[in-house]
């Protein structure tokens, strides 16, 4: 049974927790989308960062790295996009702001709260209807559109960040998964669940959701120290042998939700206990790798009928032709 007591809930107000589910931290993100641009092929690679020059944010992702390939840097900071927007004035929220102006070639301006997720019940008797949540079908959507080369460039440009991101949260088993009480309340995928961290000293009171969410590593991770952490990943975790299905990834980590997300103590603020803490370090590094390498895998799948002719053999860093000097600046 769900108890969002008194105490918890003043926990949560004290510590300025809204409960929505947010995804991977930035490091989450960035690990799973430098982990698919290592492993995309030459032609892919040419594909994703000609897409994402016709992005708006295109040179603000450029300057957040410290060099390198520019469409390197601009796909891996492209990943933490659609949670950024979440801050972004542009962007709106939908029944509790105003609409703001439309971004050419962008659908609308809506940051899609809804998208991150699905709250399917870990009681398969539970009796909600149709959980909320689009995360699976707009995979399916935004794969299309990245795909599509008839489609517009803006058009491809807001999809691709999408896609990206949605692959890794899909990857979280707190994205896929909630508990409901007896009168059909979610714990909207442990956004409603007070724990206490003792292996975070800066939150050591969070969410269960929020927990998940940081371990796999500091926001600020990028450049040298992301490429070591993927380094690190990559040679411990191979490749899955299953690869684009959706519906797949949402399975698996809905099972790992029920599993092993929740904290066992019956207590209403439960602490996490070095053991569960562990495992928990385990399941989140071996999803957001195993997420890169299935978003390469789509990538590969969808752009194969896009990609430009002659582009460089597999593994040749063919991005590398878009430089920092010849970008569109307006774009």
């Amino acid at each position: 049974m769900l108890r969002r007591s008194a105490k918890a809930f003043l926990l949560l107000l004290l510590l300025g927790f809204v409960p929505t589910a947010a995804a991977w931290n930035a490091a989450g993100h960035r690990i799973s989308a430098m982990i698919a641009w290592e492993n995309l092929d030459g032609a892919s690679r040419l594909a994703v960062t000609m897409i994402l020059r016709a992005h708006p944010d295109f040179d603000r992702w450029l300057a957040r790295s410290k060099g390198g390939d520019p469409g390197q840097s601009a796909f891996v900071e492209a990943s933490t996009w659609p949670d950024d927007i979440r801050r972004d004035r542009r962007f709106y929220t939908a029944g509790s702001e105003e609409p703001t102006p439309t971004l050419d070639g962008f659908p609308d301006m809506e940051r899609r709260l809804d998208w991150h997720y699905v709250d399917r019940p870990l009681d398969p008797a539970a009796n909600i209807g149709a959980p909320a949540g689009e995360i699976e079908r707009q995979i399916h959507r935004l794969a299309g559109v990245v795909g599509n080369p008839r489609t517009s460039p803006a058009e491809r440009a807001y999809a691709l960040p999408w896609l990206v991101h949605l692959v890794g949260d899909a990857h979280q088993p707190l994205h896929a998964a909630s508990r409901y009480s007896a009168d059909g309340r979610s714990d909207q995928g442990g956004n409603a669940v007070v724990i206490v961290n003792p292996f975070n000293t800066r939150y050591p009171v969070t969410t269960l959701h929020r927990y998940w969410d940081d371990l796999p590593g500091p926001p600020w991770l990028r450049d040298s120290r992301l490429a070591a952490a993927v380094g690190g990943l990559t040679a411990r975790y191979p490749a899955p042998r299953n690869g684009t299905a959706a519906t797949l990834w949402l399975n698996e980590s809905w099972r790992l939700a029920g599993d092993h997300a929740y904290p066992p103590s019956g207590d209403e603020v439960p602490t996490i206990s070095p053991g569960f803490h562990q495992q928990a370090l385990e399941i989140a590094n071996r999803r957001v790798t195993e997420a890169g390498y299935r978003l390469a895998a789509l990538l590969r799948t969808v752009l194969a009928s896009s990609v430009a002719p002659g582009a460089d053999a597999p593994g040749q860093p063919a991005a590398r032709a878009v430089s920092r000097e010849t970008r569109s600046s307006g774009h």
